[in-house]
């Protein structure tokens, strides 16, 4: 078996249609995008490069066929964050069900990194945000893959494990079903703000859309920005966000707290896109874009996909979540009944506060992935991410 790094065009196709091959046979298996996969490689497409770097590799038998793929990366902004040591990534795993074929490609990731001074390595992640091809699949190989979501087989386990990779933190995916009744502590919440004038809690309005960007910086970097290595948010990231949601967006699925007319609060779900992506296998050419269209006019997507809840930590603790999930389900059971299925973007089980909250909803864990960590030198102290307050 021979390495070979990704440097021609032949070779990026290679590193694409591998997992094609790899899961035929896997029925709940959706191909992601070309062009998601794609942009994460594209200096031009993804803002990670700013600070860091990335390098792929294919792995090919003793007949040349490409048996294996995996990319390493690192960011410069996160490399010390929350680290106690420099803390690089791999990710993009595929492989045959081949442990020497696996730890031929993990030591490749960990002699590239060691060599650009890192002392360990997060995996299977992203070379960019959390919110996309992170974490292993360990349970929930009967579901289908949300958008941009890793979907793996599930011996990939062992291989991570053997190697010395260590569990930094598991990533539970809840779900439920839109019509289910919801916890009667979630009425007692609401009804805590119910009488105070100064709260609002609703879905935006479509004239309201042009504001999302600005709503969404506001309460994102008051909720989130600086905890678990997350960084703020510029305008024009949130603007691109926007730009990058609008053409699958529902306005119904976008809710906001407001407290004297500023917005503290939101609770955003899209319509969960690979619903109709699995029906172009990668490709947006002519072809693909007209499913798409047709999908998208005759609303054959059932599911609904939670992104981004959050609540600036001054009205924390006063209902407002809540008061948010009851705007969602007065409109998504009583008015509004167009989703069937309803999943939520991962939480970290550094988060049991965000857990407790989506437990109310009534939502149970349907899928389970897991960030390891592998420490290049073993004798030092493992340390799993730290739970916030």
């Amino acid at each position: 078996m021979t390495v070979k790094e990704v440097t021609s065009q032949q070779d990026v196709n290679e590193f694409l249609l591998l997992p094609t091959k790899l899961y035929k046979s896997t029925s709940n298996w959706i191909r992601p995008l070309d062009k998601d996969v794609l942009n994460v490689f594209d200096k031009e497409k993804n803002k990670a490069f700013r600070n860091g770097e990335v390098i792929r590799w294919l792995l090919k038998d003793d007949k040349s066929e490409t048996i294996g793929r995996v990319a390493a990366f690192y960011d410069k902004k996160t490399l010390n964050k929350g680290n106690d040591q420099p803390t690089g990534g791999m990710g993009f795993f595929e492989c045959i069900e081949n442990k020497e074929a696996a730890f031929l490609l993990f030591d490749t990731c960990k002699h590239w990194l060691q060599n650009k001074g890192v002392d360990a390595m997060d995996g299977p992640i992203n070379f960019g945000s959390r919110d996309r091809w992170w974490g292993l699949l360990v349970e929930g190989f009967d579901i289908e893959p949300n958008y941009q979501c890793n979907y793996n087989f599930p011996y990939y386990k062992d291989f991570f494990e053997a190697y010395g990779f260590q569990v930094y933190f598991n990533q539970l995916t809840f779900g439920r079903k839109i019509m289910e009744p919801l916890s009667p502590r979630l009425k007692e919440k609401a009804d805590q703000l119910a009488s105070n004038k100064d709260y609002e809690f609703r879905h935006l309005e479509k004239s309201e859309i042009s504001k999302l960007a600005e709503y969404l910086r506001i309460v994102y970097n008051k909720a989130w920005a600086n905890r678990a290595e997350n960084p703020e948010l510029t305008q024009q990231q949130t603007e691109l966000m926007v730009k990058q949601m609008k053409p699958i967006m529902d306005n119904k699925l976008l809710y906001f707290g407001f407290f004297k007319g500023e917005p503290i609060s939101f609770f955003l779900s899209l319509p969960e896109i690979n619903q109709i992506f699995k029906y172009v296998n990668g490709k947006l050419d002519l072809i693909g874009k007209a499913k798409l269209v047709y999908h998208t006019i005759l609303k054959t997507n059932k599911k609904a996909f939670g992104i981004l809840f959050g609540i600036v930590p001054e009205h924390q603790g006063k209902g407002a979540d809540g008061a948010m999930i009851q705007a969602a389900r007065a409109v998504l059971q009583d008015k509004y009944k167009r989703y069937d299925e309803y999943e939520m973007n991962w939480i970290g089980d550094f988060n049991p506060k965000m857990i407790l909250v989506v437990e109310q909803v009534g939502a149970k864990a349907s899928k389970k992935h897991i960030t390891y960590r592998k420490l290049f030198d073993e004798t030092k102290p493992f340390k799993r991410h730290p739970i916030l307050k």
